[in-house]
């Protein structure tokens, strides 16, 4: 992995796990869900498990044996009404983007199916939604992550290169997403994903969260 100073004109990223912490949305509304369904309450294991397996479209059919439509029905609208006040921003995050606004563009691509405005709103009441000059979500984008589409479309949208851009996130999707455009790629630690499961996609770093990408901007 990089280690020295990296340049970068624009700076991408992820939203849950990244800029903010939604673990506490996914508990909720899995156990919604799994109470919905007359299942026992699920381990702390198995919450993190749903929306990992969920954004790699992986099966949940060991977690939920039976009607998985229904589960997901009351998880996605129960994740989708809590996580304005579930949700909690990464501690420093606020200094860390004031100083990286003034080294590149910031922008956001998250996989949440919700209008940009919202999750704008969402960002607002942490005084987090000024320094990002674009917010595209899943409803932006024929094609979500890891599909490059809109990446592609956010740096159309800045006036910058491929190759000019680092992105940010905590899955290995962001990271796959990331490399398919050619841009250089930051795992961080602060969502779900452990360091051995993003080392496999041999990011240029890893990270504890993205605080710590202040001291390798130049």
């Amino acid at each position: 992995m990089n280690t020295g100073k990296l340049n970068a004109e624009a700076i991408i990223f992820d939203l849950d796990g990244t800029i903010v912490n939604s673990k506490d949305a996914y508990s909720e509304a899995a156990k919604t869900a799994f109470q919905a369904m007359g299942l026992e309450s699920p381990t702390n294991q198995t919450i993190l498990q749903i929306p990992k397996r969920l954004e790699q479209k992986l099966p949940i059919s060991d977690i939920v044996p039976a009607n998985r439509a229904r589960f997901l029905e009351v998880y996605l609208k129960t994740y989708y009404t809590i996580t304005a006040v579930k949700t909690k921003p990464i501690p420093n995050i606020h200094f860390a983007l004031e100083s990286l606004q003034r080294k590149a563009k910031l922008a956001i691509i998250t996989m949440r199916h919700y209008p940009p405005a919202k999750v704008g709103e969402e960002l607002k009441q942490f005084g987090l939604a000024k320094y990002f000059t674009l917010i595209l979500t899943a409803n932006d984008t024929n094609k979500p992550k890891p599909s490059p589409e809109a990446f592609k479309k956010a740096l159309k949208f800045m006036g910058v290169k491929f190759c000019d851009c680092l992105v940010v996130g905590d899955s290995v999707i962001d990271i796959a997403a990331g490399k398919a455009v050619g841009a250089k790629t930051i795992a961080v630690l602060s969502g779900l994903y452990s360091k051995k499961e993003l080392a496999k996609l041999n990011p240029d770093l890893i990270l504890r969260d993205a605080t710590k990408l202040l001291n390798y901007i130049s």
